[in-house]
């Protein structure tokens, strides 16, 4: 029943965000609108809210995104060694690699919000904001040194910092840690406000998600989507869980990072793919296909 109340409402919502664009009820202008609307304004805020509201930690996310950075990373390198071996193309090899270790954001904070309630959020809310950082650096690299579009350092410098400086789940997280370091509290009427808004955040967010689902691709991608598929939601948790005991993580923290290690790729990966001259088809191909397998990884991990 746990898995139940944890992984049913986030899968309805999804099909009901697929049912919808399928019956013509939402669109492609909707689902940009409502990306945009999620991205940019209801999660930051949520993250603000959420990280700034509750307690200290006493340090144990400091060991938390540690291991989180540690396994990304090994599983990053897994990523170049699994383009060698097989036989990657420079055009598929920065959306295979991106889809071994980029998350769904959304769908983790709903697990968190489902399993582990308002002591989850906290740490699935810290660790984001410093694993994003992160991965972007990764992602984009990856993508500029197999893009054939290689520019000076200088150049490749300024992209990444803009990208990192200009995201608003970052920024969300990091305003909301120094608020709570602050030891300051929201009056009744601003905390009623980022009530009102952040509820909408996680229904809009996976109705657009799956809207944006698709099968495109996933025909002439299948044996690569499915070895990044694995890399992220197999490799990466049995990794991610060997790190986090030798860390010395426990409780609701642990289980926040295991959550984080199952999720399936993030939609981002399509976006970035396209802007950096990497195969698109391959992109959606693995968010799919990642997406429908972790429903079996997270209902794992949450039996554990």
């Amino acid at each position: 029943m746990t898995v139940l109340n944890a992984i049913f409402p986030i899968f309805t919502l999804l099909f009901l965000g697929s049912l919808l664009k399928h019956l013509g009820i939402t669109n492609k202008t909707f689902l940009k609108t409502s990306d945009k609307l999620v991205y940019f304004i209801f999660f930051p805020v949520m993250l603000f809210w959420k990280i700034g509201t509750s307690a200290p930690d006493k340090g144990v996310s400091v060991n938390l995104c540690a291991a989180a950075i540690i396994a990304v990373l090994i599983v990053y390198l897994l990523s170049l060694f699994a383009i060698r071996l097989f036989h990657i193309t420079n055009f598929q090899a920065g959306s295979f690699s991106q889809a071994c270790y980029r998350f769904n954001t959304y769908i983790g904070m709903a697990i968190v919000m489902n399993a582990l309630g308002e002591s989850g959020i906290r740490y699935f809310g810290i660790l984001i904001g410093f694993v994003i950082p992160i991965i972007n650096v990764l992602a984009v690299s990856t993508l500029i040194w197999h893009s054939g579009k290689k520019g000076s350092l200088g150049q490749n410098f300024t992209y990444l910092l803009k990208a990192l400086i200009s995201n608003p789940l970052i920024l969300g997280c990091a305003a909301g840690i120094l608020f709570s370091r602050s030891q300051a509290s929201f009056p009744v009427f601003i905390d009623n406000t980022f009530s009102l808004m952040t509820s909408v955040t996680m229904p809009l967010a996976l109705i657009s998600i799956g809207g944006s689902l698709s099968l495109a691709g996933l025909k002439h991608n299948t044996k690569i989507s499915l070895i990044a598929s694995m890399l992220k939601i197999l490799i990466l948790p049995i990794i991610g869980f060997f790190i986090l005991k030798t860390f010395s993580v426990t409780g609701i923290a642990f289980k926040a990072g295991m959550i984080f290690f199952t999720l399936p790729t993030s939609t981002a990966i399509y976006v970035l793919s396209a802007q950096l001259n990497s195969d698109t088809q391959l992109a959606s191909a693995a968010i799919m296909l990642s997406t429908l397998l972790s429903f079996i990884s997270l209902s794992v991990v949450l039996l554990i």
